[in-house]
């Protein structure tokens, strides 16, 4: 099971990707604060980042960005309402392996995680 960091402005949203993934076993920290977020990829490992492209003070961007410096190895899920390619291309550039839409699919949440960890797991 993997130690999932779940970054959303709404704290609601970040909560009901939580219990999904608590089901399953994982591990799941949630925040609606970017700099928290990033304190705690910094303090202890983490598998799955699932970053929400709309936020507070940075964009979901520049946090994947800062998190790539911080733990390369760390898979990342973008997380948008508003899905456009160039969002999508931006967050491909920078590292993310996936991108989900809300409102959330909690299938489809938990097949991308799966393979976000698999991927997580394997020898570079």
């Amino acid at each position: 099971m993997g130690q999932i960091l779940v970054l959303d402005d709404v704290l609601d949203a970040g909560v009901m990707i939580k219990r999904i993934l608590e089901r399953k076993g994982h591990q799941v920290a949630v925040f609606t604060d970017e700099e928290e977020a990033l304190a705690h990829a910094r303090s202890q490992p983490v598998d799955v980042a699932i970053l929400d492209i709309r936020l507070k003070k940075m964009s979901g961007v520049d946090v994947l960005q800062e998190l790539m410096k911080i733990s390369p190895q760390t898979q990342v899920i973008m997380l948008t309402g508003y899905p456009t390619l160039e969002t999508a291309r931006q967050a491909q550039e920078w590292g993310a392996c996936d991108y989900c839409i809300k409102p959330i699919d909690k299938d489809e949440l938990e097949e991308k995680v799966a393979n976000a960890l698999a991927a997580a797991t394997r020898p570079s």
